[in-house]
């Protein structure tokens, strides 16, 4: 059996199912337009049909929906997808949103991409991989998205606030792609990272990004504690912003492949 790092089991994993992670959700910075311009091109087969696995409020899911013939939004929360639904697009006939888990959503189709964007690392593998290998078309590929973003109060200071309070306490650094690769559950074809698009954000949004991630839920930090970082982390970026207004530039690490050989 694989062994999956602490920081990946499911009780941090059952944070994205807080309503208030689901609500934060909408202040991660934005997919751009060269992610979807990538998408596209990976996008061969026919029926051009799409399934995004842990999609959230469902960006994705609902910008591809107008352009294929079938998006299939998986995700476990109810809040999150009650979310996505309010959102442009979310009532577009050729998107079907499913409350599910991965590993329990019946794969009744053929999909010419699987998107895991930042949700693969949650996934249970070992059930995951051998039912997404069976679900790609001919030339379909397993995409695997991470954002990231470069910002000034990161490296120095707000790394030395984030350890005290996040929830997540067995977090450690992990090279998710690479541990996938050597166990042969992934072979990754090619990878790029986007240029960097500036993102301008108040710093009360920003803070609200804090929130959309396992370890900083409000329900599960609790009231004082949540105050407590954001005063905190407040303070901090006051420092680095003009008129309570940030900018950094934001990146998308775009790794893409198909399941690998123990995934059968």
């Amino acid at each position: 059996m694989l062994q999956k790092p602490k920081q990946l089991g499911p009780e941090y994993a059952a944070a994205f199912q807080d309503q208030s992670v689901a609500t934060a959700y909408v202040h991660r910075a934005p997919y751009s337009l060269e992610v979807y311009a990538k998408l596209r091109e990976l996008i061969v087969d026919e029926p051009r049909n799409v399934l995004e696995l842990g999609c959230g409020p469902g960006e994705i899911s609902r910008t591809l929906a107008p352009e294929v013939d079938r998006v299939d939004a998986v995700d476990p929360s109810e809040a999150m997808i009650e979310v996505g639904r309010g959102l442009s697009n979310g009532d577009h006939p050729d998107l079907n949103w499913h409350i599910s888990s991965a590993e329990e959503f019946s794969y009744d189709a053929t999909y010419s991409i699987i998107l895991t964007p930042e949700s693969l690392g949650w996934l249970d593998w070992e059930v995951v991989f051998p039912k997404m290998r069976l679900a790609l078309s001919p030339h379909g590929r397993l995409v695997v998205l991470m954002r990231g973003h470069n910002a000034s109060w990161d490296a120095d200071t707000l790394d030395g606030i984030v350890p005290h309070y996040s929830t997540n306490v067995d977090f450690a650094p992990y090279d998710l792609i690479g541990e996938l690769e050597k166990d042969g559950l992934f072979v990754v074809e090619d990878r790029v990272t986007t240029q960097p698009v500036p993102v301008s954000q108040s710093i009360d949004d920003y803070i609200e990004f804090w929130h959309s991630r396992s370890g900083f839920s409000r329900e599960r930090m609790g009231t004082q504690q949540a105050e407590r970082f954001d005063d905190e982390v407040r303070k901090l970026l006051l420092l680095h912003s003009t008129n309570e207004m940030l900018r950094y530039d934001a990146v998308v690490h775009i790794v893409w492949g198909v399941p690998g050989p123990t995934a059968a």
